[in-house]
C-alpha cells in the first residue's frame, strides 16, 4: 500500500494498492466523499496509462488540479516504487 499526499486539493491522503501497472484498490482521506468513492470502484482493475488518459488534467473550480488529476500523480509515484 502506498500513500500520496496530494497538493492543492481538498483530499488529505491518497491510499492507492496497485498490481504492476493494475489498480487494485484506492481509498481517499479527506474530499468530496461519495464522488471519490465512485471514482475508487471505477478505476479499480484499469491500467494506470488507461486511467491518467481520462484523469490527467481535471480540474476542481478554480484550482488548477483536482482530487482526480492528483490521483493520477500518486499513481504514478506508487508506480514508480514497485
Amino acid at each position: 500500500m502506498y500513500t500520496y499526499q496530494p497538493r492543492g486539493v481538498c483530499s488529505r491522503e491518497i491510499h492507492i494498492d496497485l498490481d504492476g501497472d493494475t489498480i487494485k484498490h484506492v481509498d481517499f482521506v479527506g474530499g468530496c466523499d461519495g464522488n471519490l468513492k465512485a471514482i475508487s470502484k471505477l478505476i479499480e482493475g484499469k491500467n494506470i496509462d488507461e486511467v491518467a488518459s481520462v484523469l490527467e488534467g481535471n480540474t476542481c473550480g478554480r484550482r488548477s488540479t483536482s482530487c482526480a488529476d492528483q490521483l493520477v500523480q500518486g499513481l504514478r509515484a506508487a508506480r514508480a516504487t514497485e
